[in-house]
């Protein structure tokens, strides 16, 4: 490439992720819950206080309530259980507490957004079959299932927050779940310049959720990427990320029957590759009934 190609290649990527800036700053990332911000306080600590940390947590009884249950979660797979705040704290640690307080709070931020029950539901099931597919014998991933189960909360953050300042928003989710080639972050582009992953990892950086959080959800429509050795893409963790999140999709739509998965079409057989898994799919759903 040419050296007058090379600059008006990097001040195109330059205006373009101006642009994408500009964009979701207009339509306005939910703020980050204030205890996240003390968890974050915590963790830079050469000595956490985890007391004062619980005492914090606790005294949003909604939210402790909520932690408490989740960590008691099967899909998580703690191995004990789990009955004060404290509890949780220890055995999930920092790291997986802020993950789990963000899933928590995800739902609350978007109030104003209407006739989103079955969004969060659909989100629900992902979440669980995460959590439960790293559960089962031989599988090849290198994270705990509350991760799995936390990223399969989050990973489609963005499409709610899209739904704010875009009316024709669902129509266009519409369009993209039916779409048999084109990427379903391609039909936004197409109609918004701007898409739900971008947007969800945006979210997820600016609420200080994992870097491997960020890049899956920023990549997991993205063929060309997930099917990038590891080294050249995303990192190892970020791509089975994506694999288990798709896969569970592809097990909830087999066991609700729910129409026809198209991002599976277009990315199982990377996602079954990543995960060193071969094509069971019957006899995983018939384990999920």
């Amino acid at each position: 490439m040419s050296s007058a190609s090379e600059t008006a290649t990097s001040n195109c990527q330059r205006d373009l992720v101006a642009r994408v800036g500009t964009e979701i700053r207009d339509i306005g990332i939910p703020p980050r819950p204030k205890v996240l911000d003390r968890i974050h306080a915590e963790m830079a600590r050469d000595e956490p206080d985890f007391r004062a940390l619980a005492d914090v947590i606790s005294a949003d009884v909604s939210l402790s309530a909520s932690m408490i249950k989740v960590s008691n979660s099967p899909y998580f797979g703690l191995g004990r259980p789990v009955r004060t705040v404290a509890d949780a704290l220890m055995v999930l640690g920092l790291k997986m507490t802020v993950g789990t307080i963000a899933g928590i709070a995800l739902k609350n931020v978007f109030p104003h957004v209407p006739d989103l029950e079955g969004f969060w539901a659909a989100t629900a099931r992902r979440a669980r079959v995460c959590g439960w597919l790293l559960q089962q014998p031989g599988r090849q991933v290198r994270f705990r299932s509350d991760y799995a189960y936390t990223f399969g909360l989050f990973r489609d953050a963005g499409i709610p927050a899209l739904m704010i300042p875009f009316a024709e928003y669902r129509e266009i989710v519409a369009r993209a779940e039916a779409e048999d080639t084109l990427a379903f972050t391609a039909v936004e582009d197409a109609a918004l310049s701007i898409n739900h992953a971008i947007v969800g990892a945006e979210f997820a950086e600016d609420w200080r959720l994992h870097e491997e959080f960020h890049l899956a959800i920023r990549h997991h429509h993205d063929a060309e990427m997930l099917a990038a050795p590891a080294s050249e893409s995303l990192s190892g963790i970020s791509r089975q990320l994506i694999a288990v999140s798709h896969l569970a999709d592809r097990l909830v739509a087999a066991t609700t029957g729910s129409a026809r998965d198209q991002e599976w079409t277009k990315l199982g057989a990377t996602c079954l590759d990543i995960l060193q898994l071969t094509e069971h799919l019957q006899t995983l759903t018939e384990a999920l009934d």
